[in-house]
C-alpha cells in the first residue's frame, strides 16, 4: 500500500519566524549594556560564506552519472578529457554520492546484440568496483542508512545503477544478479524500445530511413510488468528515466513503491520528449516519488520560440538529418562523416546553447510548485551529456547550492533537493522490499 503524500507547494524565498517572548527583549538588553554591542561587532554572513556553509552541510548526492570506459567518447568527459565525476572533481565539488549507470546503449535484439550489451553492462560494473578499489576514500553502498554513515565518516560513495534492460536478454533472473553485485537503481529503458518496455525515443533505422513504432508495447510488456515486480521485491528503486509516457504510467501505478526519473526534466517547459508530462509529474510525486532534474542543455532548451525552432530545422537539414526529432541533437550517431558530425554537433550547441544554471533552476522551481518540495532532486547525466554553463562537471557543483540560494530556497529544502528526497525514496523501497519478504 503507498503512502498518501500531500502536495506541499513552495510559495516564496523567505519564512517568517515567530519570537516568542519578543517584548521582553529590551529589558533583558538593559540588563546587560554589552549584549549590543557585542552582537554589533558580529559581521553579516557573507553570500558566499552562506553558500558554503550550506553546501558542505548537506549531502551532495547526484542521482545519473554513466560510467566511463576507456572506448567512451571523449565529447561525454570533461575537457581534460577525464570522466565529469572524477574523484578529484567529486572532491573539489564536495559531491558525497554519485548514481553511477551500469547502462548500456541501443542495439540489434538478436542473441549477439544481447550478448554484446551484457558484455558492456559487466565491463561498466567491474569499471565502478574497480574505481573504488583504487581509492582509499570511495566505496561503494547499497542501502539509505549506508549511505548517510559513509559520508558521515568522510568517505565519497558510488551507488550502483541500472539503464536499459536490454543487457537482462529476456531473463529476470539476471535482476536478481545485478541487485547482488550492488545496483540498486533500475531503470529498464534507454533510446530504442527493448523487451521489456517502450521507449521515449524510438530508434531510427538508417536501412529503412525511418523510426520504429511510436509504441510497440502500449506501455510495459509482460516481461517489464514482471521486472518492475522484481525490483520491488527486492527493494530495489525503479528508476522511470527515459521510458514512453504509457510505460511511465504504468510504472508509477503497479509499482509497490515510489519509483524516481533519476535524469528527467519537464516537458512543459522543453518540449522533447524524453522530458515527463505534466500528467507524469503528478502521478510520480502523488506516489511519493522523485524527479531528478538534468543538467543537460538539449532537456532545457525553450523549443516554444519559433526563430529558434527554425535554426533548428535549418542545422539538421544542413548535415543531411531528418527534420523531425525527438530532441534537437538525435541521429548525430548517423552521420558517417566525423568532421561533418563534429560540425552538426558544434552548429547545434551554437544553436541551442549550451544549457545554464538558471534554465535548470527553473525546472526544478516548475516542478516544486506543482508536487512540491519533497518530489524534486538532481541528477546530471554527467559522461553522457550532462554540463552546463556554471555546472560543467562535479566540481561546479557548488553553484548549483548558490543558484538555489538566490531563488530562496532556504538550508532544509536544498538539503532534500540534493539528497534527501532520493535517500528518502530509496529507504521506502527497502522498507516494502523487505515486507514482502
Amino acid at each position: 500500500m503507498f503512502h498518501e503524500y500531500r502536495r506541499r507547494v513552495y510559495h516564496g524565498a523567505k519564512i517568517g519566524f515567530i519570537l516568542a517572548g519578543a517584548s521582553l527583549l529590551p529589558s533583558c538588553m538593559a540588563s546587560n549594556g554589552n549584549a549590543q554591542s557585542a552582537a554589533a561587532t558580529v559581521p553579516a554572513e557573507t553570500m558566499a560564506e552562506k553558500v558554503t556553509r550550506i553546501h558542505d552541510s548537506a549531502l551532495i548526492l547526484d542521482a545519473h552519472a554513466d560510467i566511463v570506459l576507456p572506448e567512451t567518447s571523449k565529447t561525454y568527459l570533461a575537457s581534460d578529457g577525464l570522466s565529469k565525476v572524477h574523484p578529484s572533481k567529486l572532491r573539489a565539488g564536495k559531491v558525497d554520492a554519485v548514481v553511477m549507470s551500469v547502462a548500456v546503449g541501443p542495439g540489434p535484439r538478436t542473441a549477439e546484440g544481447d550478448a554484446a550489451a551484457k558484455a558492456e553492462a559487466n565491463a561498466k560494473l567491474a569499471a565502478a568496483i574497480k574505481l573504488a578499489n583504487q581509492n582509499d576514500d570511495i566505496v561503494i553502498e547499497a542501502t539509505a542508512q549506508e549511505i548517510k554513515a559513509a559520508t558521515k565518516a568522510g568517505k565519497k560513495v558510488l551507488i550502483l545503477g541500472f539503464q536499459n534492460a536490454r543487457s537482462l536478454s529476456g531473463n529476470i533472473d539476471e535482476i536478481d544478479r545485478y541487485y547482488k553485485s550492488g545496483v540498486r537503481v533500475f531503470g529498464l529503458n534507454h533510446l530504442g524500445h527493448n523487451d521489456f518496455s517502450d521507449s521515449s525515443r524510438p530508434l531510427y533505422i538508417a536501412e529503412k530511413k525511418g523510426y520504429e513504432v511510436t509504441e510497440e508495447h502500449k506501455g510495459l510488456s509482460k516481461l517489464g510488468v514482471a521486472a518492475v515486480q522484481r525490483i520491488n521485491a527486492l527493494g530495489g528503486l525503479v528508476d522511470v528515466s527515459q521510458m514512453s509516457k504509457a510505460a511511465t504510467m504504468q510504472t508509477i501505478r503497479i509499482s509497490s513503491a515510489p519509483v524516481i526519473a533519476s535524469h528527467s526534466n519537464v516537458r512543459a517547459l522543453s518540449d522533447v520528449s524524453r522530458n515527463l508530462s505534466d500528467a507524469e509529474i503528478d502521478l510520480i510525486g502523488l506516489r511519493g516519488g522523485v524527479i531528478h532534474i538534468a543538467s543537460f542543455g538539449a532537456y532545457l532548451v525553450d523549443l516554444s520560440d519559433p526563430e529558434l525552432l527554425a535554426a533548428i530545422k535549418k542545422v539538421r537539414l544542413d548535415h543531411d538529418l531528418p527534420e523531425a526529432y525527438s530532441y534537437p541533437y538525435e541521429l548525430y550517431w548517423e552521420i558517417p562523416d566525423l568532421k561533418k558530425r563534429t560540425s552538426f554537433l558544434m552548429a547545434m550547441r551554437d544553436t541551442i546553447g549550451t544549457g545554464s544554471i538558471d534554465r535548470m533552476i527553473d525546472h526544478i522551481d516548475y516542478v516544486v510548485k506543482r508536487i512540491g518540495i519533497d518530489h524534486v532532486g538532481i541528477g546530471t547525466d554527467f559522461n553522457h551529456g550532462g554540463g552546463i554553463d556554471g555546472f560543467t562537471d562535479a566540481s561546479e557543483a557548488k553553484n548549483i547550492t548558490a543558484g538555489l540560494i538566490k531563488r530562496g530556497y532556504n538550508e532544509e529544502q536544498i538539503s532534500k533537493i540534493w539528497s534527501g528526497n532520493f535517500l528518502r525514496a530509496l529507504a521506502e523501497a527497502e522498507r516494502l522490499g523487505k515486507a514482502q519478504n
